[in-house]
């Protein structure tokens, strides 16, 4: 992969929760996490940031249920602070992955929030003000799940314009059906679906 300089890669909501053993586990999530590793183990120095999104939950209003219906509730997950919202170990198998970033969105403190471009780092800055404020105009996505914030994400980096590029073999979906519908979404908003890295 060749270097640029104008390029940022964004980690997708790789957290415990979202891997086995969490409390909403995505088939796949520990391996994902894991390729991610190697994936910036790779190819760290092919991008001007490494920017990573997590659930941060504090009161999100209705989007915790203990009958969730798995497309608007969902069993409690990333609660603020706790083990659950941490990041998957995985992401730490060729170092400490938080040395990696060069900044942590924070997404869903008060209500849901599936993309990326909801959050905030902890001083304030949105994702579109931190790629903005280095130039960057592509962004390759990685992460969890596929067929909710990844795409959402994706989604949203498009609308706002920046060359947007989903790894698809470093993303893991909640369901098949629900991960093809999500891939025809972003390609038909312009997304590229990388399939193999």
């Amino acid at each position: 992969m060749a270097s640029s300089p104008l390029r940022a890669l964004i980690v997708v909501d790789c957290q415990r929760d979202f891997c086995e053993g969490g409390s909403l586990p995505v088939t796949g999530g520990d391996a994902v996490a894991s390729g991610v590793a190697d994936f910036l183990a790779a190819h760290r120095t092919d991008y001007r940031l490494i920017i990573a999104t997590r659930d941060w939950h504090i009161h999100p209003e209705h989007h915790f249920s203990t009958h969730p219906d798995f497309i608007d509730t969902w069993p409690k997950h990333c609660v603020a602070g706790t083990a659950g919202a941490e990041f998957s170990p995985n992401l730490d198998s060729h170092g400490p992955f938080v040395q990696c970033l060069d900044a942590i969105v924070s997404k869903g403190r008060e209500s849901a929030a599936y993309s990326g471009f909801q959050g905030t780092t902890d001083d304030g800055r949105s994702l579109n003000r931190l790629l903005k404020d280095s130039d960057i105009t592509s962004v390759d996505i990685v992460g969890l799940a596929t067929d909710f914030c990844v795409k959402a994400t994706a989604l949203d980096a498009e609308k706002y314009g920046y060359a947007t590029n989903v790894l698809l073999p470093l993303t893991a979906g909640v369901a098949p059906d629900t991960t093809a519908e999500a891939i025809s979404a972003m390609e038909q908003a312009g997304v590229h679906v990388q399939a193999a890295i």
